[in-house]
């Protein structure tokens, strides 16, 4: 039978909770890196046994941690994140310009083949490389060429939170930059183009149509259809079906189409969750009701998913990598809390059960699927 590992990032240390192909009891060890802020820790498909954490801290500064036995020991690993040449500036929150500024690794994306290969997304915003498993950093500089100086910091910062990669070609990725937008290299990571056409942000930009300074929030894509992808934006829920050429809106009937999360069924591509929250100024479910809402048509029509999730006077957050996603059939979907709750359905959302109450506020949740 398979197993479950969940890979959960907080605001002081990292969880790894446990079950077998059930579902139904879990273990949770930790907290790993006890008082650090893990913005997030990922496996690699190529060996699940590698996961990558970032550990970070206000005090002491940013921390890589690589484990080789799925979490039961690990290693500090390399901690340099230098940019290329010199990074010049972009733009800050008044409009002047201001020097880019290493702070923290928002998010890892390990290699789809290579087991040595991962990518770290950086606030200020940027991509690094490393091809010997984190032990070295190279900042993957094209993509600051796309219109760089333009980019801004969003409520939370100017962060690379969100690395795509293409299952059927190598060359191609996708990145997503709070507050620049979404990007698209087609040659490995030397050049990068804006994909933001169709976005509209009336409330943020003084162009709302603008080719870059949208805030998105997150992507997502279903490995079988690589040129169809997701995106919840700081408003709008969108969808291209031409690899981010063009975007689309279907928020349709969701109550807000504010949040950070956005996940696809594994084994549906046109299954797709969102978590809507009640505006930019109050980070919380609408009406004080924690939904997660399904659209099984690729967007439009949603359906609240709410058996076994508080519906009164509930008042938390779920954060943009807080949402994740098993292989198993049925597919089954996770997610983590600013009130420190990991829910968990293994019915692809029909009913919900809290794995874990009571940790620190959840800044990331990773499913791994285990022989």
């Amino acid at each position: 039978m398979s197993a479950l590992r969940l890979l959960v990032g907080t605001r002081k240390g990292a969880f790894i909770l446990t079950s077998d192909g059930k579902r139904a009891e879990w273990k949770v060890s930790g907290p790993h890196f006890a008082g650090w802020e893990i913005y997030h820790l990922k496996g690699s498909p190529v060996n699940p046994n590698r996961i990558y954490a970032s550990q970070s801290s206000g005090w002491f500064g940013q921390q890589v941690q690589r484990s080789d036995d799925g979490g039961e020991t690990w290693e500090a690993v390399g901690k340099d994140f230098l940019y290329d040449g010199v990074p010049g500036t972009h733009q800050w929150y008044d409009g002047t310009q201001h020097p880019w500024e290493f702070k923290r690794i928002w998010h890892f994306e390990p290699s789809l083949t290579e087991a040595e290969t991962v990518y770290a997304g950086a606030e200020d915003a940027a991509l690094f490389r490393s091809t010997d498993g984190g032990t070295t950093w190279h900042e993957l500089s094209g993509l600051r060429d796309a219109k760089g100086k333009l980019w801004q910091p969003g409520a939370g910062g100017m962060c690379l939170h969100t690395i795509v990669l293409d299952p059927t070609n190598a060359q191609r990725m996708f990145v997503a930059i709070s507050a620049a937008g979404a990007f698209r290299t087609d040659d490995g990571g030397t050049t990068w183009s804006p994909i933001n056409q169709g976005l509209k942000s009336q409330f943020e930009l003084p162009d709302p149509t603008a080719e870059v300074g949208h805030c998105v929030h997150r992507i997502a894509m279903h490995s079988s259809r690589p040129g169809v992808l997701f995106m919840q934006k700081h408003w709008d829920v969108m969808r291209s079906d031409n690899a981010g050429d063009s975007w689309n809106e279907v928020s349709g009937n969701l109550p807000s189409d504010f949040g950070f999360p956005i996940d696809v069924h594994a084994h549906e591509p046109e299954t797709i969750y969102v978590v809507p929250i009640k505006s930019d100024s109050e980070h919380f479910p609408p009406d004080g009701k924690l939904r997660v809402y399904r659209s099984r048509s690729g967007g439009n029509e949603w359906e609240a998913l709410t058996k076994g999730l508080p519906q009164s006077d509930c008042y938390v957050n779920v954060l943009r990598d807080a949402m994740a996603v098993d292989s198993l059939d049925k597919c089954g979907v996770y997610f983590g809390t600013t009130g420190g709750q990991v829910y968990g359905s293994a019915d692809a959302g029909d009913t919900w059960n809290a794995i874990v109450r009571d940790l620190p506020a959840v800044l990331s949740v990773e499913a791994q699927t285990l022989p």
